[in-house]
């Protein structure tokens, strides 16, 4: 009789860690979705991060593509936050708010 939850996973990162630790958690938004520039790492190529969206892995995944397809531009989803290439803040924020979210442009 094996129990699913019991089973133990070996990864090189930190040792053996039970399948239920494989999950991170993200932590709740209040509410509010906010859009931030970055370039910092990335050889002076700007991205929009888009964080604090409330959806699961799934449908953060659909919304991140329709982003993309609508920008005309690349992109991905990493812990939680969307990231999409180029300086595309202000059309994010109005395909966000049409999609119902309550948007924030964050830094500078």
């Amino acid at each position: 009789m094996t129990n699913n939850n019991s089973r133990l996973v070996y990864s090189t990162d930190s040792g053996r860690i039970t399948q239920d630790e494989t999950k991170a958690q993200r932590p709740k938004g209040d509410g509010i979705v906010r859009i931030q520039r970055q370039t910092s790492g990335r050889k002076g190529k700007g991205v929009c991060i888009i964080s604090g969206v409330d959806l699961d892995d799934e449908a953060l995944q659909k919304l991140a593509a329709e982003l993309k397809k609508k920008c005309g531009c690349g992109g991905a989803v990493k812990d939680g936050m969307i990231e999409i290439q180029g300086d595309k803040r202000d059309d994010l924020k109005v395909l966000l708010e049409l999609k119902g979210f309550k948007v924030k442009l964050a830094g500078g």
